[in-house]
């Protein structure tokens, strides 16, 4: 058999590129060597700038103890980058790894892929079950919010029970807004950012609909025509109907009987 022959190829020559790329930058050619034929995913690998931001974005994310949102992040880049394209670009690198980034209540925090979830299993802390009288409460006031105890009551149909509210204030899944426009000024409750990290919920409005319920099994399928589901909101500035925790008795008292423009002057206040 004859031996191939070989060409020896000068160390200068070999290393040397045979054509730089119109308009590339040399930097990140000789950085790269992308303009050498290797994959589309390697030669266009973000600019070094890009890529030190997305270290920051990711060290910050991994250093945190819990969920961080934009506005703290963009502190720590400059104020012309696009910090929600850089989120998603992490998030899209990190979508097929052992932890995935994800945003939840408007946050975004590193948590475990759901398919490894077993192996953490004996690491998890055990949780205390609710009773059913505490998340019926709690999902009258995730879908009501701004609720009331006694509109919490209504809606359920029985008297609620001393500890239940208290309960889920303990757990940090609800917490009281204001107090209502009424007599008496009854305190108003609602979900917190704890209640949306704990479901994986991006906001409120990520609540499950009617569709949905009846098709989890969670709703008779013997329902009113009339029946709905409310459209939940979480706002965190106080409605026109409520008033803040601690509110004074000469602040806004609310009136039993108002008279519109025009009253001919029937009612208690008649002369």
């Amino acid at each position: 058999m004859v031996p191939p022959k070989l060409s020896a190829v000068p160390q200068g020559e070999r290393d040397a590129p045979e054509e730089m790329p119109e308009g590339a930058d040399p930097s990140e050619v000789l950085a790269h060597e992308g303009w050498r034929g290797l994959p589309s995913n390697v030669a266009q690998l973000p600019s070094a700038d890009r890529r030190e931001q997305l270290r920051i974005l990711e060290a910050l994310l991994f250093a945190a103890s819990e969920p961080i949102d934009e506005a703290y992040l963009r502190q720590h880049l400059k104020s012309n980058d696009d910090v929600a394209a850089l989120l998603e670009e992490l998030m899209g690198f990190y979508a097929s790894r052992g932890v995935n980034l994800v945003k939840v209540a408007d946050k975004w925090t590193f948590r475990t892929a759901e398919d490894l979830s077993y192996l953490l299993e004996r690491h998890a802390s055990e949780q205390r079950r609710l009773s059913k009288a505490a998340l019926e409460t709690l999902a009258i006031v995730a879908y009501h919010q701004p609720v009331t105890r006694a509109e919490i009551e209504e809606i359920r149909g029985v008297s609620a029970s001393a500890g239940t509210l208290d309960v889920l204030m303990e757990i940090s899944w609800v917490r009281p807004r204001g107090r209502r426009r009424a007599p008496g000024r009854p305190i108003t409750y609602g979900t917190t950012d704890e209640f949306l990290v704990h479901f994986g919920l991006e906001s409120i409005k990520d609540l499950p609909g009617l569709a949905e319920l009846k098709g989890a099994g969670l709703l008779d399928s013997n329902l009113p025509p009339d029946f709905t589901v409310p459209e939940p909101t979480d706002s965190t500035a106080l409605m026109a109907n409520e008033l803040p925790l601690d509110a004074g008795d000469d602040e806004d008292n609310p009136t039993l009987f108002a008279r519109d423009e025009g009253s001919d002057g029937d009612g208690p206040d008649a002369a």
